[in-house]
């Protein structure tokens, strides 16, 4: 199965450096400070929990299958680490085994990328973060999240869903005296109730709507998450593909209308990629089954295949060097 997924084309014949992923990419669990390594988070029961459109499940194998045939450039090594899969409606329990395993993962040094499955995996993904930095022998240090995503995903209903994992992750850092700050780019008005903003509002939570991610504000936004930067030594990067555009991104459970250009989400990314405080990302909401000739699951890849390259790094063993 693994050699189905990583195949694509050999240009060994060529002159250069033609190496693609699929022949960098390892299974082992051998990584080590500064390697770059992608787990799946399979999982499509928060989104169901969440009455949106379920498939997301698929996108970590869909997404294997279009990062394999791209150019290695800078990386030398690509760990698949494999999908955490959640087995029918036991979320919670999968959301606990994937936080272990992030944390194993983020303890080594190794740079992590987790594709999702549906939004749910940011609680996940936060429970391993939270051991890595403020468990024993952790950093500590302020945490900023930046979501870029249509939704605030701050839902108070329990269980949780693809629509609570940050009030979650805010509600268990308040209960523990964690310096955790949210911040969500690309909210739609559309898709956020009047209530939904208020709450927003009373947690603190710095948003920008959508109409102003555009590409005329450009300039703007960076110097607002310059700003947000320099006011965390750690960040989670948690990108919500439905952020983007419907014709871009077709193959998420709730499609924007508007959305936010994905040269935005780019340069965005790009910029906290270099901010050397990046500490986790992850990508989540791709639903092969409703994507259109694989215009979601490539820009997934895209996406991915920049937060894997190296970049300042920063995680605990690499700071123990």
């Amino acid at each position: 199965m693994e050699q189905k997924i990583w195949q694509g084309r050999d240009d060994s014949a060529e002159g250069g450096d033609t190496r693609r992923l699929f022949q960098l990419v390892r299974h082992d669990a051998a990584w080590r400070a500064g390697d770059a390594v992608l787990l799946g988070f399979a999982s499509d029961a928060g989104v169901r929990r969440n009455h949106g459109r379920p498939g997301a499940a698929g996108g970590p194998l869909q997404v294997r299958r279009l990062l394999a045939g791209l150019p290695a450039h800078r990386l030398d090594a690509l760990w698949d680490a494999g999908d955490v899969v959640c087995e029918a409606n036991a979320l919670e329990a999968a959301q606990v085994a994937l936080g272990a395993r992030v944390t194993r993962i983020l303890d080594s040094g190794a740079r992590l990328v987790v594709m999702g499955g549906g939004h749910e995996v940011a609680w996940g993904d936060f429970q391993g973060l939270r051991d890595h930095l403020y468990g024993p022998g952790g950093a500590g240090g302020r945490l900023l999240i930046l979501n870029l995503d249509a939704h605030f995903d701050l839902r108070t209903s329990r269980p949780g869903s693809s629509g609570t994992p940050f009030d979650q992750i805010l509600e268990d850092s308040r209960l523990r005296g964690l310096p955790v700050r949210y911040a969500c780019w690309g909210v739609s008005p559309l898709g956020n109730t009047a209530s939904l903003y208020q709450h927003a509002r009373d947690l603190g939570v710095q948003y920008v709507e959508d109409l102003h991610m555009q590409d005329r504000f450009l300039d703007q936004r960076l110097a607002q998450l310059d700003a947000l930067l320099d006011q965390a030594e750690h960040v989670y990067l948690t990108i919500d593909l439905d952020v983007l555009p419907a014709s871009v991104a077709p193959g998420v459970s709730a499609p924007a209308p508007l959305g936010v250009p994905l040269s935005v989400i780019e340069t965005l990314a790009r910029h906290v990629h270099a901010s050397g405080k990046l500490r986790l990302a992850d990508l989540a909401e791709f639903n092969p089954e409703y994507d259109i000739d694989h215009h979601t699951a490539r820009v997934a890849a895209r996406l991915a295949w920049l937060l894997l390259q190296p970049g300042a790094g920063g995680g605990r063993a690499q700071d123990d060097a």
